[in-house]
Order: structure tokens, then sequence, then C-alpha cells
């Protein structure tokens, strides 16, 4: 019963904050970049730390048909962007996920994303041992023109 009662309250905070944590993973600060009316995708942004190490081997979400983790990266002067099949969570180490390199692709999405809705993501991660756990994180969806470096 003290168990229940604890996984209730953590998952209250959950719903009320902009982390979250399931055995040793945390996500800070998590937002996604709000779309005009005729736009089909929009990336998800956060930083992901695990206590003792994790794989995030998927992301889900109900306002996209399909959510891919992905990674920018520059070869010359040409930006190129693909789909990874998983990202590494190393024991104790931040991971970025953030404009410009590895982030969260939201595609064919279902309507447009205003500043101020709340986006439910689930984050799917393979611990040692192959155990698999899911972390929901209620992301806040921030202005076309949000920048995290300015707040």
């Amino acid at each position: 019963m003290k168990q229940l009662a604890t996984a209730t309250l953590l998952s209250l905070a959950f719903t009320h904050t902009s982390q979250a944590w399931a055995a040793d993973i945390t996500v800070k600060d998590p937002w996604i970049r709000a779309t005009v009316p005729a736009a089909t995708s929009s990336g998800a942004f956060m930083q992901l730390q695990s206590a003792q190490g994790a794989h995030l081997i998927e992301v889900r979400s109900n306002v996209a048909a399909a959510v891919e983790i992905h990674q920018m990266t520059m070869d010359g002067q040409t930006m190129r962007m693909f789909a990874v099949s998983g990202l590494d969570l190393p024991a104790g180490k931040p991971v970025d996920l953030s404009s410009g390199g590895y982030h969260v692709m939201l595609m064919e999405l279902k309507h447009q994303l205003k500043a101020g809705d709340i986006v439910p993501l689930t984050l799917v991660l393979q611990k040692k041992g192959k155990q698999v756990e899911t972390v929901t994180v209620n992301v806040p969806v921030k202005p076309l023109t949000y920048n995290p470096s300015q707040h």
C-alpha cells in the first residue's frame, strides 16, 4: 500500500512539473516547438540522465503518427538529419536532446501544436539485463520563437 501511495504521488508530481523520474531516469527542461497550422512535424527537446545507465530505444506520442529519435550533424556546409535506432544514456552523465544534435521528431502531426499546449511523450528505455521501462513526460509546447538559452 505504501508503494502504491508513493507511485501515485510521483505520478501526480510528473503531471504538474517539467521533470520526470522512473527508477533512475530524470528528464529536465522538456519542451516542444509550436507549429504553424500547415506544419506536419516538430521537434521535442530535453535533457536525460540515468543514474545507472540506460538506452533510449523509442519515443511515443498520440499527437503524431510517427515519432523518431533523430541526430543532426554538419557535413561541410550541409546540415543532415537522420533517424537513429536509439540513444545511449551513460550512467550519471546528462545527455542533451537539443536543436542541432540529438532530438525527438514528431512527424505526421494530427493537429497544430500551439504554445501552451501540453503533449505527453512516452520514453521507452532499455536498462541492464534488457529490462524495458517507460517514462511518460507531459511536455509543454513553447512558441516558435522560443530559445532555451535565453530562459
